[in-house]
């Protein structure tokens, strides 16, 4: 809980706080603190936790970690990987390495995030964890301001934190931008993921893998332990019952799989979450800015997650950083930078979004990738942020 006492005369004790120590929260009070901002970091967990995740660093993320100088440490606990393979119905299967020179990594969330919060506390940023945030602070007269947060405080009472600016990185279901109607979970799609540690799967090599199938795929990635991520993504009708079932019944229905699997064994509980898809209406409002999965979700299918999370935290930091220099209204020059920055990204997304949804478009890319592999090639190459 709160390690620490707030008193009335420390009112402008921050210039920003932020809520959520994942990618986004970690980088963009890293950018903060190397700014010269006086910054506050809030999460409800303890660190290091684990967290469900692809774990899988695309070459455009791992880009972005580079141009932060946070690449080499991360890289020094991560695996290479080389490029996807992305395999559709009728044994469909398309392979596509990265340029030479060209990678990605992979490393497990809990020590990926873990990683990027000791850099923001290396970079000044005051970390506290374990801290339940009830909600935004605004004042009666003027709701339409964020002016802190309010949180949980020692003795179960709501404490009042102060501060110009706020920067939500909470997640799917922030505490921050769904009551203030900023995001909200759309009623379609209804996704849900559910992923586990195996180890004794036959045939890893250095290449992420993703297999679509009708209503639902599946994404394998070693990671550094030697056992692999199995993640599968499935409608919410289809995630009832004991997550472990139903990733043995998913491995072992699977042509692609099955005999991978055969001698599988689940090293740890998996985890379960959804629904997956965030709709948000703009990245912030004044005193307030979104960045992570708060800022909107769309699918964790091209592995673009942490790229999102990522770059965003980092124009989440810039946006904030401008408007303690006394730029105006830094939630609107936030939303278009994250218009120009990602709107091809979602575009294409939402496009992958709609074909696995019906099992008719399914089928049309399945025949497409067999007629004309390039296509796919290109795509995976587009989705990794690599040329080709």
């Amino acid at each position: 809980m709160w390690s620490w006492e707030l008193k009335d005369e420390a009112a402008s004790m921050f210039d920003v706080i932020v809520v959520g120590a994942g990618p986004a929260g970690s980088v963009a009070a890293t950018v903060l603190a190397r700014g010269g901002a006086r910054v506050l970091m809030l999460d409800r967990a303890k660190f290091p936790r684990d967290k469900l995740c692809g774990d899988t660093i695309n070459p455009g993320a791992l880009a972005r970690l580079a141009g932060l100088g946070l690449r080499e440490g991360i890289a020094a606990e991560a695996i290479r990987i080389d490029g996807m393979v992305v395999t559709g119905e009728r044994g469909v299967s398309v392979r596509c390495r990265y340029p030479a020179g060209t990678s990605g990594l992979s490393i497990v969330r809990r020590r990926l995030d873990a990683l990027l919060v000791d850099a923001a506390v290396s970079a000044g940023a005051r970390f506290e964890e374990g801290v339940v945030v009830r909600g935004p602070l605004v004042d009666a007269d003027d709701v339409r301001r964020v002016r802190g947060v309010v949180i949980a405080a020692r003795d179960g009472r709501d404490m009042r934190v102060p501060a110009p600016i706020v920067i939500a990185a909470d997640g799917r279901r922030s505490r921050i931008a769904i009551p203030l109607g900023l995001a909200r979970q759309p009623p379609h799609p209804r996704r849900w993921a559910i992923g586990g540690y195996f180890e004794n799967v036959s045939g890893v090599g250095t290449l992420g893998e993703m297999h679509v199938r009708r209503g639902r795929y599946m994404g394998v990635a070693p990671v550094p332990s030697g056992a692999v991520n199995f993640c599968v993504v499935l409608p919410q009708h289809a995630a009832q019952g004991r997550p472990e079932r139903i990733l043995a019944e998913a491995a072992a229905a699977d042509p692609a799989l099955r005999e991978r699997f055969a001698g599988a064994r689940l090293v740890a509980a998996p985890a379960m979450i959804g629904p997956l898809a965030v709709d948000v209406r703009a990245a912030g409002m004044p005193g307030l800015l979104l960045a992570g999965d708060a800022a909107g979700f769309i699918d964790p299918m091209t592995g673009d997650g942490l790229r999102f999370a990522i770059r965003g935290g980092e124009l989440a930091g810039e946006a904030a950083l401008a408007a303690l220099a006394g730029a105006a209204r830094p939630h609107e020059r936030l939303t278009r930078a994250r218009r120009r920055v990602f709107a091809s990204k979602w575009r294409f997304d939402r496009a992958l979004r709609r074909v696995v949804d019906r099992p008719a478009t399914v089928s049309a890319a399945t025949l497409a990738a067999r007629v004309a592999p390039w296509i796919l090639q290109r795509a995976i190459a587009f989705a990794g942020d690599v040329s080709t």
